[in-house]
């Protein structure tokens, strides 16, 4: 008698819905350069206070450290949004 194997694959969770997130599908990148763009390395490094805003800042050292670093991407992410939400 035949032993019939079946091999099934876990059934991944469905990613919770994003509609209430309003940073849903922006990059940290343009955020970090809208900032940038707004306020300059200067003024952002006051306004957030971050090393990698403050001494010698290029985009790349700072997006490593804010993808690394949650408690400094949230300051970004808040200021983001107090700044889009002002100009809206």
């Amino acid at each position: 008698m035949k032993r019939e194997i079946r091999i099934t694959r876990p059934v991944k969770p469905e990613a919770p819905k994003q509609a209430n997130n309003p940073l849903h599908g922006i990059k940290l990148k343009d955020m970090l350069q809208y900032l940038v763009d707004y306020y300059g390395w200067e003024e952002l490094g006051e306004r957030i206070n971050i090393r990698c805003f403050q001494s010698n800042p290029t985009m790349n050292s700072s997006l490593k450290f804010l993808r690394t670093t949650p408690w400094a991407r949230e300051k970004v992410e808040n200021l983001y949004l107090r700044l889009v939400d002002k100009q809206a």
